[in-house]
């Protein structure tokens, strides 16, 4: 293989495809997205399906409502069913700071057109009634949120890339990036080079080794995450949200006829492991003995292990280089990235296209960091 692309995205999960999606759609010519396995892969796959606007940050808070009006719209605007189930997102709030920190989120969501509010125990019991209220004060709620099925969002937006004319190669692992005079030339793969003068790195986890090929940090890494998943849940209610005990990080929402639990794990280490293990169990049973102990009783059906692409502030890498030509990127989004993947994808187009995206992304530049300059979220799961 010796071939031409006017752009080469690396990386076939949510990011990748919606930024190949809109870039073709915008009639750019010569898009090719390569990935090294098959799309979505790698943590869009193994992702909560968990889509919001409920942040702290401004940024990510117009990032996820412009998301959340594409999930909406995704049967309409690209053709395929995603499975969006708009029951909202319930943050369980235990202490004071907790609640003081969401309160000053929610006048920032509301101030944006986010019509989160803040609820009482009673009322967060009536939403989630899997949950016990002892010792909790207060819960975020917003009736916008919901989750849908990431791999659906991934082929939906590879599909309708295709139809505007875009490439996709997969099983195509990128090897090498050549560059000369500062600008780059070409993607090296093992079918052969790739003659470009543009790479959008959308690799997630694996995004640091890219971005080495052409000089450039992008301090991102990997960690693994698991979720399981439980049998038949007895009357689950129709509308239960996606409902996190923001303590712990325990988390739930409905998985068919049964639930999606997940938490995060303080001692797991950063790697590319993704093997599922057991070791996170007896956390994840005292948390859920503590804030949902009806979940003790469910037997575990299945599960998985995936990951996170996380960077020192939890937020996002989204920009283009300056010290090489033509090097965007779309990354390191530390768990909320499959949900902001429509809205990203419109920004990484008109960044190529040299227009002014509909939010100013320049304070998640990865310089940001050498800047002293980090950018953190704080309601992150």
């Amino acid at each position: 293989m010796d071939t031409y692309a006017s752009v080469v995205v690396i990386g076939g999960g949510v990011m990748g495809t919606s930024i190949a999606y809109h870039l073709a759609a915008a009639g750019v010519r010569d898009v090719l997205l390569v990935e090294r396995d098959e799309l979505a892969a790698g943590s869009t796959s193994k992702a909560a399906g968990g889509v919001r606007a409920q942040f702290s940050d401004e940024l990510n808070i117009r990032l996820g409502a412009r998301s959340l009006e594409a999930f909406a719209r995704f049967g309409q605007d690209i053709g395929h069913d995603i499975g969006l189930r708009r029951v909202g997102y319930l943050f369980l709030l235990s202490t004071p700071e907790e609640v003081a920190s969401f309160e000053a989120s929610i006048r920032l969501q509301n101030a944006l057109g986010v019509p989160s509010r803040l609820v009482d125990p009673a009322e967060a019991r009536r939403l989630s009634p899997l949950i016990r209220t002892e010792g909790l004060l207060a819960a975020a709620f917003s009736p916008d949120d919901g989750h849908c099925t990431p791999e659906a969002v991934v082929h939906g937006y590879a599909a309708a890339a295709r139809r505007h004319g875009a490439r996709i190669l997969r099983h195509t692992a990128v090897t090498g990036i050549e560059t000369r005079g500062g600008a780059i030339t070409a993607v090296t793969t093992p079918l052969g080079r790739i003659s470009t003068g543009t790479v959008i790195c959308a690799a997630g986890a694996w995004s640091r080794a890219v971005g080495a090929m052409v000089g450039v940090d992008l301090p991102v890494q990997p960690l693994r995450r698991q979720i399981a998943v439980t049998e038949p849940v007895p009357g689950l209610p129709s509308g239960l949200p996606m409902t996190i005990d923001f303590t712990s990080t325990l988390y739930f929402h409905a998985e068919g006829p049964g639930l999606l639990v997940g938490m995060s794990d303080p001692d797991e280490r950063p790697g590319f492991a993704t093997d599922p293990h057991d070791r996170w169990v007896p956390r994840l049973a005292a948390a859920m003995q503590h804030r949902a102990p009806s979940l003790l009783d469910l037997r575990r059906t299945g599960g998985w292990a995936g990951l996170y692409e996380v960077t020192p502030d939890h937020n996002a890498l989204i920009g283009e280089a300056t010290s090489v030509s033509r090097f965007l990127y779309a990354t390191g989004f530390s768990g909320h990235g499959f949900l902001q993947g429509p809205a990203v994808g419109e920004v990484v187009r008109d960044l190529y296209l040299g227009r002014v995206p509909f939010v100013d992304v320049t304070p998640l530049s990865a310089g940001r960091f050498a800047a002293d300059a980090p950018r953190p979220e704080v309601n992150r799961v």
